[in-house]
């Protein structure tokens, strides 16, 4: 009967992989058959690619669901979930496709599992138009385990584009219910750190380099902060392929993370990356919101899952946190509201994400 089945447009709005990442873990966690059409509509390259299929089939495996249109390519699937069991799952894209995009997927659904799992996710560590893994270990995991759970995140081995074949093993045990989180107050910055990092066949030189400029870039705007970014090397039988890149992460009185990052690449100096990790913390810094802008549309499934009402200040909403939004409240009983923060600095510009959740209970606990 496909009259059952819900009907999502993966064209509208953002239009790219992360319509299907939130449908598809709500589906899942949800147990409601889903129809996506139009899969990454909005992309030059539409379909499935590596990176999305791997997800998808993560998800499948999660719940022993069914998935039809499951290859490289399709813009048309149609996924039939299961029930969620724990234990351990492999997914690999077999490209430098993001470990830590696989993760945003897979981690809301092991919260509701019948038992703690181990995910062991492979591609890309650090890969351009997705987190980094270092954000996520350094900015992620602190913000989201406000939530109410913890999960352990070991990096085995780093994978760079083009060739991916990093891993992480992540760990975690299911809840029965996910707290709601406040985070209003930005607070003061208090310290500034970070890591450049090389791997491969790069000197520890760049990632000295990448540093130093941030250093400067932070230094114009905030004078009397200690910063400390750590230039790396990482091991080779740590790290696969060649590659660069550097994180900066501001933390507040409050316990707010917020941070700014930049992959090198070839032909960019790396003075560039740095300034441009160090430009984008700044941005963040200066809109007072309590988030920066990559961990915005990361929170939202998870307020949508929790019981009572989230509030998060942010900057200006991103594209694909209205996206999040719209499809959270499509599938979820979860309602969003977005107003702008009353603000005593006019030149602020922050708003205040509230969700009133739906209070998931996991039925296997």
């Amino acid at each position: 009967m496909d009259s059952d089945k819900v009907e999502i447009d993966g064209g509208i709005m953002e239009g790219g992989g992360q319509i299907l990442r939130v449908s598809t873990a709500l589906s899942c966690l949800l147990g409601l058959p889903l129809r996506v059409r139009r899969i990454r509509a909005g992309r030059s390259q539409p379909g499935l690619r590596p990176q999305h299929l791997s997800g998808l089939e993560i998800i499948r495996d999660l719940c022993e669901g069914k998935l039809e249109g499951g290859e490289i390519g399709s813009t048309e699937i149609t996924f039939t979930p299961g029930k969620i069991k724990g234990g351990t799952h492999i997914a690999d894209t077999k490209t430098a496709g993001s470990v830590c995009l696989l993760m945003q997927v897979a981690m809301p659904c092991v919260l509701f599992a019948a038992s703690p799992s181990e995910l062991h996710l492979k591609g890309g560590t650090n890969a351009e138009m997705a987190p980094q893994i270092d954000y996520t270990v350094m900015v992620f995991k602190p913000i989201v385990e406000k939530f109410n759970f913890t999960f352990n995140c070991d990096i085995k081995k780093r994978g760079y584009y083009p060739q991916g074949g990093g891993e992480v093993v992540v760990q975690m045990s299911p809840v029965k219910e996910l707290s709601p989180i406040n985070l209003t107050e930005r607070g003061t910055v208090t310290k500034i750190h970070g890591r450049a990092f090389v791997a491969g066949a790069l000197p520890i030189k760049l990632a000295k380099d990448m540093s130093a400029a941030a250093v400067r870039c932070i230094r114009k705007e905030i004078r009397d902060l200690y910063i400390n970014i750590q230039p790396v090397r990482e091991p080779d039988d740590q790290a696969f392929g060649t590659g660069s890149g550097i994180i900066v992460v501001a933390e507040t009185s409050t316990g707010c993370l917020l941070a700014g990052s930049s992959l090198g690449k070839r032909g960019k100096n790396s003075d560039k990356v740095g300034i441009e990790a160090a430009e984008i913390l700044l941005r963040n810094l200066k809109h007072g919101g309590t988030v920066d802008d990559s961990m915005q549309d990361q929170l939202i499934i998870f307020m949508a899952l929790a019981k009572g009402v989230s509030r998060v200040k942010s900057g200006p909403i991103t594209l694909h946190t209205q996206t999040a939004i719209h499809f959270a409240e499509q599938l979820t009983k979860a309602k969003f509201t977005v107003t702008k923060s009353e603000e005593e600095d006019p030149s602020k510009d922050t708003y205040i994400i509230e969700c009133q959740g739906m209070g998931m209970i996991n039925p296997n606990l």
